[in-house]
C-alpha cells in the first residue's frame, strides 16, 4: 500500500473516532441540558436546525461525490480518447512518401510505448518522492516535437499527396493536445476548504446526533457508529475518487488500451 492510501485510510479512521467522539460529547451536553431543566427538554427549534444542517450535509456530500465519480469517468475515457488519436495519426502516416515513413513511424512506436507507461511511473515516483512530473514530461515531450517536426518536413516535399497535409497534421495536433488535456484532467480537484467543511459538517452532525439521543436512558453506541461509519466511509471513497492513480479505487485497467496500441505498432 503505497502512503497515499495509507493517509487516506488513516484520516478515514480519524474521521470515524472523531464523530464517535462528538456524538458523545453532544450525549453529555445534552443530559447536562436535561438535569438543568428537565421540564424544558433539549430546547425548541432543535428540530429546524438539525434539518439545515443535514440538509447542507446531504448536498455537500450529493455535489462531492458527484464530482468525483464524474472526473474519474473523464480521466478513464481521455485514455481511450488519447489511444485513439495516437492509433487515427499513425494510420494516416500512410499518406507520407514510402522514404518518410519508417522513422516517423519509429518515432511514433517510441512515443507510445512512453505514454503508456508515463502515469504509472509517476505513481511509482510520486511514492518514491521524486518529481514524477518532470521527469515523465521529459521522456516523451521532445519525441512530439521530433513527430511534429519530421511530419510537417514530409508533407511539403513536393512528391507528398494534397491530403496529407489536410489529414494528418490536424490528426498530430489532436494527439499533442490531448496530452495536455490528460494532464490538466489529473490536477483537476475541489478545492481543500470543500473537504474541510465537509468533515466539518459530519462532526457537528454526529455532535447533534448525539445530543439528541440524550434522552434516552440508557447510552446506546448503535446509531452513533452506524452514522460515523457510514459518514467516514462516504468521505474516504470521495477522496480517494479524486486520486485515482494513488489510492484503492483506481483506473489503470484503463491504460491497457495504450499497452496494446503499443504492442499493436511493434
Amino acid at each position: 500500500m503505497n502512503p497515499f492510501a495509507l493517509v487516506a485510510l488513516l484520516a478515514g479512521a480519524a474521521l470515524f473516532v472523531g464523530m464517535l467522539v462528538f456524538s458523545e460529547i453532544g450525549r453529555r451536553l445534552g443530559v447536562a441540558r436535561l438535569a438543568r431543566d428537565p421540564e424544558g427538554g433539549l430546547g425548541k427549534g432543535a428540530g429546524t436546525a438539525e434539518a439545515g444542517l443535514f440538509g447542507l450535509l446531504g448536498l455537500l456530500i450529493a455535489f462531492t461525490f458527484s464530482g468525483a465519480a464524474a472526473r474519474f469517468e473523464d480521466r478513464r475515457h481521455l485514455i481511450t480518447e488519447e489511444a485513439n488519436a495516437i492509433g487515427t495519426a499513425y494510420l494516416r502516416l500512410d499518406l507520407l512518401p514510402d522514404d518518410a515513413e519508417p522513422a516517423i513511424r519509429q518515432l511514433f512506436r517510441r512515443y507510445t510505448a512512453a505514454r503508456s507507461t508515463t502515469y504509472r511511473n509517476a505513481t511509482e515516483q510520486l511514492v518514491g518522492g521524486k518529481n514524477a512530473a518532470l521527469e515523465s514530461v521529459a521522456e516523451w515531450a521532445p519525441l512530439q516535437g521530433e513527430i511534429w517536426t519530421k511530419a510537417w518536413t514530409a508533407c511539403r516535399r513536393p512528391d507528398a499527396p494534397a491530403q496529407a497535409t489536410m489529414l494528418l497534421l490536424p490528426a498530430l495536433n489532436d494527439m499533442i493536445d490531448i496530452t495536455t488535456t490528460r494532464t490538466t484532467a489529473t490536477q483537476n480537484h475541489p478545492p481543500t476548504v470543500v473537504f474541510l467543511l465537509l468533515g466539518g459538517l459530519c462532526l457537528v452532525g454526529a455532535l447533534l446526533v448525539g445530543y439528541g439521543m440524550s434522552t434516552n436512558a440508557a447510552r446506546s453506541w448503535f446509531h452513533p457508529v452506524i452514522f460515523a461509519a457510514i459518514l467516514s466511509l462516504t468521505v474516504y471513497v470521495i477522496v480517494d475518487l479524486e486520486f485515482p492513480r494513488l489510492g484503492l479505487i483506481r483506473i489503470d485497467a484503463a491504460d491497457q488500451v495504450m499497452v496494446d496500441l503499443a504492442k499493436s505498432m511493434q
